[in-house]
């Protein structure tokens, strides 16, 4: 007889849910989603300290305009006449390496690297070679849109009030003066800042695209619902023209 299949996460039976040991009906407005996002993935319930510091990270990165693929995918769905959880899939499904993946990819390198409990700024400069050397490039450091990140500002604010300063935050730090110091500009985003903190935090970095997807998935609702009800639809959405350099005409 095959052995039954365990979790640690939940546990429901007729007229009871239990989430990580909680009882959901006493967690229920005794705890904010926030809250509920660090039990659901940490195992514990946070501190104040960590509940509002999570509270943070997910409002950060609720949405960011039209732009960005996530936004456009969902908007292209819903505007071709399909349902709302089509649309967010689809958004969600955007996520990746190059859109909503240097949370995951810069908690990465920051763990391994800061594991070496050296300095941070020998560390650092190690890192910026070691990049240079691969012709690599950060993740989590430079924006398309931004110079400097407001909401990297406000993230670090929080830490330092919240006494979550530690080696990630360090080094990252100290990265964006190495990458200064060699003459590139490249501030620390928000998708480095949740990474720096993350770490700092205990959360393993395979958690990291977790982190915005649970954030952005709001923000993919609200667009998918605006798209519907303002929109007409089969609209054009992003680019209409196109520069054709294939072949010339030609024939069999």
């Amino acid at each position: 007889m095959s052995e039954k299949p365990k979790t640690s996460i939940t546990s429901i039976a007729p007229g009871k849910i239990l989430i990580r040991g909680y009882d959901v009906s006493e967690l229920m407005g005794r705890k904010s989603f926030a809250e509920m996002v660090y039990l659901v993935l940490k195992g514990e319930l946070p501190t104040e300290a960590e509940g509002r510091m999570m509270d943070a990270i997910l409002s950060s990165s609720l949405d960011h305009g039209v732009s960005p693929p996530s936004s456009q995918a969902t908007r292209l769905v819903v505007s071709g006449g399909n349902p709302l959880n089509a649309a967010v899939a689809a958004g969600i499904l955007t996520i990746g390496e190059s859109h909503g993946g240097a949370i995951e990819q810069c908690a990465r390198i920051l763990q391994e690297w800061a594991a070496k409990n050296e300095q941070p700024d020998k560390t650092a400069s190690e890192l910026v070679k070691n990049l240079s050397h691969q012709n690599k490039r950060m993740p989590g450091f430079g924006h398309r849109f931004h110079k400097i990140d407001p909401r990297t500002i406000r993230l670090f604010e929080m830490a330092g009030e919240l006494n979550f300063k530690g080696r990630h935050q360090q080094l990252a730090l100290a990265l964006e003066t190495a990458f200064k110091d060699s003459g590139k500009e490249l501030p620390i985003n928000v998708d480095g800042a949740i990474a720096a903190i993350i770490s700092d935090m205990g959360f393993d970095w395979r958690l990291g695209k977790g982190f915005f997807i649970i954030s952005r998935a709001v923000g993919l609702v609200a667009h998918a619902y605006e798209e519907r009800i303002r929109e007409k639809p089969m609209r054009n959405i992003g680019a209409t023209e196109f520069d054709y350099d294939g072949p010339a005409p030609r024939k069999l």
